[in-house]
């Protein structure tokens, strides 16, 4: 930790500024605010971000405006580019003290480059990505992967008791939380995938794919994801909870991250694929239950 910095201040006041309110920046900053958490919000189109004011949320302009005075910085953006463009906006601005809480999902090259960034300004950071959707981000239920100064950490109590059902720390090194995020988005984009391919092949076999997930409901091979998802591709309902772009994006981010080790893309390549191809077919924005329409002819 920069000896110019130190653990945000622990008082009732607390002050997070949440950069990105999109589909999960959103819901975090409302729990932060149900936490009693002071927050300033920012997003690139400022229109997404007004919604939050009729929660209690002061929302700017500026991310350099954002984050002045704030205990924690909490960026939620799209991806590694949004990232560092946004913190060179904001950098500078930060008081001292202040903590980095890096929470887009930017792989493990990526979330190293924005670790020096900061230690180049001499801002304390934590490598922070968030595991779950819209909804455990709306209801504060978010699985928190963390990595960095254990002090620094517990001085977030605050933030992560009121975003997260629980914190999982995967140690001190910068980008080991978010090598964590990735295998748990491959887990993810698999399961989804799988529950898609096995619906379709139902129907193209003539059978009721209602009685596919009636069938594992209830067994050691069934999951609540893949009844939540079976559901929606069942009812055509791509709702945005976790959209394809993002999940493509992150398949090549885990494609980048693995082809510097020992480990094979078996996998990896052709769920890549398949998302992309929903992604072309006009679903990038949808929900990742879409992947379905990848894989077959999915007006039933």
């Amino acid at each position: 930790m920069n000896p110019r910095h130190s653990i945000p201040t622990r008082r009732s006041s607390m002050h997070v500024a949440v950069l990105g309110t999109g589909t999960m920046g959103a819901g975090v900053a409302r729990s932060l605010l149900r936490a009693g958490i002071e927050v300033t919000a920012w997003n690139r189109h400022r229109e997404r971000a007004e919604p939050l004011a009729a929660d209690g949320a002061t929302v700017t302009g500026t991310a350099a405006e954002a984050v002045s005075g704030a205990d924690v910085v909490l960026t939620v953006l799209f991806d590694e580019e949004a990232v560092a463009e946004t913190a060179r906006e904001f950098l500078g601005a930060m008081r001292d003290g202040a903590v980095w809480m890096q929470s887009a999902t930017v792989g493990v090259a990526g979330l190293e480059r924005l670790a020096d960034l900061a230690n180049r300004h001499g801002v304390t950071f934590v490598d922070a990505p968030m595991v779950g959707t819209k909804k455990p981000a709306e209801e504060g239920m978010l699985v928190v992967l963390v990595a960095g100064d254990p002090l620094v950490i517990r001085g977030l109590a605050p933030v992560l008791d009121a975003i997260g059902s629980k914190t999982v720390d995967a140690g001190e090194r910068p980008g080991a939380a978010s090598a964590l995020k990735l295998a748990c988005n491959a887990w993810v984009a698999s399961l989804t995938a799988a529950t898609a391919q096995s619906i379709q092949l139902c129907r193209a076999l003539g059978v009721d794919p209602e009685l596919f997930l009636s069938a594992i409901d209830g067994g050691p091979s069934n999951t609540p994801y893949a009844q939540l998802k079976g559901g929606m591709m069942l009812a055509g309902d791509y709702t945005t909870s976790f959209a394809v772009d993002g999940l493509e994006k992150d398949l090549t981010l885990m494609l980048d991250a693995a082809s510097g080790v020992d480990v094979s893309t078996a996998l990896l390549e052709p769920l890549r694929e398949v998302f992309a191809q929903a992604s072309a077919a006009g679903h990038g924005g949808d929900d990742i239950a879409a992947v379905i329409t990848a894989l077959g002819d999915s007006a039933h």
